[in-house]
């Protein structure tokens, strides 16, 4: 062969190996970008549920619902109850609207989805109208980009709409607008039982919660976990054992053990006062914390844009289901607060360092939570995947590193003990309970082996 033609060859195969190199870049770069977007926009989210001061339980129904719809535009699925995951809810999405086109051509859906994961919350929190910036934010984000056209820009906010449509639809049925109609809840008379707490004295924080529909379990009373230890002013009984431990604990605490406390407090109603004026102090909730530390996950193991957004969804699915399941056994057995049995027993000046949450204390939501979060996260990325968790930080806490995502969560766990908001049996029950949750979702979604939309998760460096 004469060597202008070898040379040629030569060059047009390089040229097609570079070319080819450069797709897979740019590929690679609107993967990152479009899942960092996604990451993005749901903090904004998490910081309308701060300034709205929502409850733990309402905060997980908000971020499911609202990735719940992302999740779907991405899918690929002709019928929505098809979609991996999705088929697994214990109660299907409605049927769709025949007249309702998914037609997919000409849409950026990274961008469609996450348009319509911030469409939902707009249109289920008080404050989401204030996610109608965000919305515009994303727009320029993808334009300045050049990832998308005037043309696809139109048709994909409209597919992100009618998605979005079908999932606000879904929401009217899950009990949540019942729960003004049900009888207020009055605390109950007698020894061991909760009662308001300093300094705000609140009342009672979602009492009915266990009446919201949950997304995967079936019979709520099989996940109930056993009654807490019976109140008793007997020094050797179970529960003046655990009360002891909660006044030494707090009493001696180590500059670590304090900091743990802080990092993981994460408690939306508290309240300081500075003379006679009440002052919030903005903080993320336990979810919103969780939902931050599986973003670090998902970017660390250099996710792309599908396996991040099933891997959200999936656990904030899980914090909905676990906070029902919590709130069903805080209102059952109605348990005081260390705060109020150690004024009443031992001490009445004694204070814990973080600030009692208004609502019962049996079993913990924090110990809950967080081992269904660890459990579920744990399936996914993996027994030792270290991560430094930095969701704190804009808050005004230091980050924290960690050697697994079930040590962050036995981490969690602990931080109620030395805040002196819970009992030992609390969070070491509320541990089983989570696990108990997560490990029934992730049997009944078939999502033990990294399950997905239909990729296979990159592996972690």
């Amino acid at each position: 062969m004469p060597r202008s033609k070898c040379s040629l060859i030569l060059i047009f195969l390089f040229a097609s190996l570079t070319n080819n190199l450069i797709a897979q870049i740019n590929t690679s770069n609107e993967e990152v970008f479009a899942r960092d977007r996604m990451i993005e926009h749901l903090f904004s989210i998490t910081d309308v549920m701060v300034t709205d001061v929502t409850s733990p339980p309402g905060a997980a129904r908000f971020y499911s619902y609202s990735l719940l719809a992302a999740y779907l535009v991405y899918s690929d699925a002709e019928n929505l109850n098809e979609v991996p995951l999705i088929q697994h809810l214990q109660s299907p999405i409605s049927k769709l609207d025949p007249t309702l086109n998914l037609e997919k051509e000409g849409i950026n859906l990274a961008f469609a989805s996450t348009y319509a994961m911030l469409e939902v919350g707009k249109n289920i929190m008080p404050s989401g109208k204030k996610l109608t910036s965000a919305q515009e934010t994303l727009i320029n984000q993808y334009s300045k980009k050049k990832l998308i056209r005037k043309k696809a820009l139109k048709r994909s906010i409209s597919y992100a709409e009618k998605i979005a449509a079908v999932v606000l639809n879904y929401v009217k049925e899950d009990g949540y607008r019942q729960l003004s109609t049900l009888k207020r809840y009055s605390p109950t008379k007698g020894h061991g039982r909760w009662y308001p707490t300093p300094p705000a004295y609140m009342a009672a924080i979602d009492p009915e919660w266990r009446t919201i529909r949950p997304f995967f379990l079936e019979n709520l009373p099989s996940f109930s976990p056993p009654a807490p230890a019976e109140y008793s002013e007997d020094e050797n009984s179970s529960f003046f054992t655990q009360l002891t431990e909660v006044y030494e604990v707090t009493t001696q605490l180590t500059e670590e053990q304090t900091l743990i406390a802080n990092f993981w407090d994460c408690n939306p109603f508290n309240v300081s006062y500075s003379g006679h004026m009440a002052i919030g102090l903005k903080k993320i909730s336990p979810g919103g914390h969780w939902m931050g530390i599986t973003g670090i996950a998902s970017q660390k193991a250099e996710l792309g844009f599908e396996e991040s957004l099933y891997i959200h969804t999936l656990v904030a699915m899980g914090l909905h289901d676990a906070f029902i399941s919590c709130w069903d056994e805080k209102y059952r057995s109605d348990r005081i607060r260390p705060l109020t049995a150690i004024n009443q027993l031992m001490d009445e000046a004694w204070r814990p360092i973080l600030q009692t949450p208004p609502f019962p204390e049996y079993t913990s939501g924090h110990s809950v939570i967080s081992k269904a979060s660890a459990v579920l996260l744990t399936s996914y990325f993996g027994e030792n995947f270290k991560f430094i968790d930095t969701s704190e930080v804009f808050f005004g806490l230091p980050e924290r590193e960690f050697d697994s995502f079930l040590k962050a969560s036995n981490e969690a766990a602990i931080s109620r003990l030395y805040g002196g908001i819970h009992f030992r049996d609390a969070i070491e029950v509320g541990m089983q309970q989570g696990e108990k949750i997560a490990n029934y979702i992730l049997e009944r979604t078939n999502s033990h082996q990294n399950r997905l939309i239909g990729a296979t998760p990159n592996p972690v460096k």
